[in-house]
């Protein structure tokens, strides 16, 4: 799988994560402070992995930074992506199976190396549930995308 990775900080869990994903088999698009002469503010960071998501290029993302909120929010800005941010496994599987999630955020401060494999195990684990009401929830989500209030 194609997994787009952003950070706005070249931290000791960034690397973990994407030592990670590539020994899970993944190939790791970075983005931010983990690719060199790329923007590193987490909006912008966030962006490029998520665009990467939204336009195909990548079928997943991870967008980090210091909180987890910053990159989620932005990440969730780009129509197509739905992130989240999981602190640990029960948020994330949640999240892939009631939300179809497919950009993952993740706090640098927060994220231990041992609840980082935990998450990704979930992450990666889950699939999106079937059920009727859940996809419903996700379609009137996709339906919010780009409406004005």
């Amino acid at each position: 799988m194609r997994i787009a990775v952003s950070s706005d900080m070249d931290e000791p869990v960034a690397r973990q994560l994407v030592e990670e994903l590539r020994r899970r088999g993944h190939t790791v698009l970075a983005y931010g402070a983990l690719r060199p002469g790329d923007r590193k503010d987490w909006a912008w960071s966030a962006e490029a992995a998520a665009r990467a998501v939204a336009e195909g290029a990548a079928d997943q993302a991870v967008v980090c930074c210091w909180t987890g909120t910053g990159a989620s929010i932005a990440a969730n800005k780009v129509d197509g992506v739905r992130a989240a941010l999981c602190g640990d496994a029960y948020t994330a599987d949640g999240a892939r199976t009631w939300n179809d999630a497919n950009a993952l955020a993740l706090s640098l401060r927060t994220t231990s190396g041992p609840v980082l494999g935990e998450i990704l195990d979930a992450w990666f684990g889950g699939a999106a549930s079937q059920d009727t009401e859940d996809r419903e929830n996700v379609a009137h989500v996709r339906a919010l995308e780009g409406a004005t209030s």
